[in-house]
């Protein structure tokens, strides 16, 4: 029993080093996968990666395919005792190119390991099922977690029919997001650089129609390298429930909110939001607008300093995500 539990655990070390290593290579798929999901596939034989890759560019090879092609033809004698590690599960229907289920039951590898399922109503499942059909062994769920975070744009567009929204903000000390209801510079050099990266890695920002007129802000990515997001003014006439169906319409994956106060608390209002990022800087200011109130149901996801400047990234709470799934 002790020798049996001993190579369990060192068998599930395994499976999560490669999947650490897919979750590495799919990562590099961030700007050109879209708006299919980042996927990264490793394939071992004897503890070695005998071909690894990921999905490039939408409408090109799939991260399987890319991996099998890495393969060198002195290490295709290997297949069949081999793992092929995958992120996401392997599409089961013909897209714009065949499905990738069909290929790894050709290549005929032992087991085929699975970070999470595929909740796009075209796979969902099936090709896992189509797999083990074959008689290939299959695990699911290694490094869950980490596999649905990196294409929780993805997964939120899918399931939730509406973009993965993040609301962002900064804030003094005191709470505040401007001197006396003027604008107030409160990001630096460096949290500011960072903004534009985010905007880079997101299909549309918003901001609010109070905010537009009266700031004018360009909304781009001067400061980094990438595509603009999609600009979006909320207004009146377009109450938040039509404006999410048309972004999903649209095929608009992720939103950021860079509003005002009010713009930001119809959001929380309407529980229309996945990640809340809020800047501190060590200042404060006697009056102003005060900062939006976060809501009860989060959790800290991450934070950092970054030249004075406080970071924070919260969550949905793993009970509030329970409660939303039932």
């Amino acid at each position: 029993m002790v020798i049996h539990s001993f190579y369990t655990t060192f068998a599930n070390m395994n499976d999560e080093k490669y999947m650490r290593r897919c979750l590495q290579l799919a990562a590099n798929g961030l700007q050109g996968a879209r708006p299919n999901p980042m996927v990264g596939a490793v394939i071992v034989a004897n503890d070695h990666i005998i071909g690894e890759g990921y999905h490039v560019r939408c409408g090109e090879g799939h991260a399987e395919v890319n991996a099998f092609a890495s393969v060198k033809s002195e290490n295709e004698h290997l297949l069949p005792e081999a793992t092929i590690y995958v992120s996401l599960e392997p599409c089961a229907h013909y897209g714009k190119t065949p499905p990738c289920a069909d290929l790894i039951i050709k290549k005929g590898v032992k087991r085929v390991v699975v970070g999470c399922v595929d909740p796009f109503a075209e796979v969902q499942g099936r090709g896992i099922e189509r797999i083990r059909k074959a008689g290939i062994e299959v695990t699911v769920g290694v490094l869950e977690k980490e596999c649905r975070w990196l294409n929780r744009r993805f997964f939120t567009y899918h399931s939730k029919h509406r973009p993965y929204i993040i609301l962002k903000w900064a804030q003094t000390a005191n709470g505040f997001i401007d001197d006396h209801f003027k604008p107030l510079m409160i990001s630096n050099e460096h949290t500011q650089i960072f903004s534009h990266k985010l905007r880079a890695e997101e299909d549309a920002i918003l901001v609010g129609h109070t905010t537009f007129d009266r700031d004018h802000p360009q909304l781009n990515v001067r400061q980094w390298h990438g595509p603009d997001p999609k600009r979006i003014v909320l207004t009146h006439d377009r109450p938040l429930p039509q404006l999410m169906d048309d972004l999903y319409q649209h095929g608009i994956q992720s939103l950021i909110v860079e509003g005002g106060r009010q713009t930001h608390e119809s959001f929380i209002l309407a529980g229309l939001w996945d990640e809340i990022r809020v800047e501190i800087a060590p200042i404060s200011v006697s009056d102003g607008t005060r900062a939006p109130q976060l809501p009860a149901n989060i959790q800290l996801h991450h934070q950092a300093m970054y030249c004075g400047n406080t970071m924070t990234i919260y969550t949905l709470s793993d009970d509030a995500k329970v409660t939303e799934r039932i």
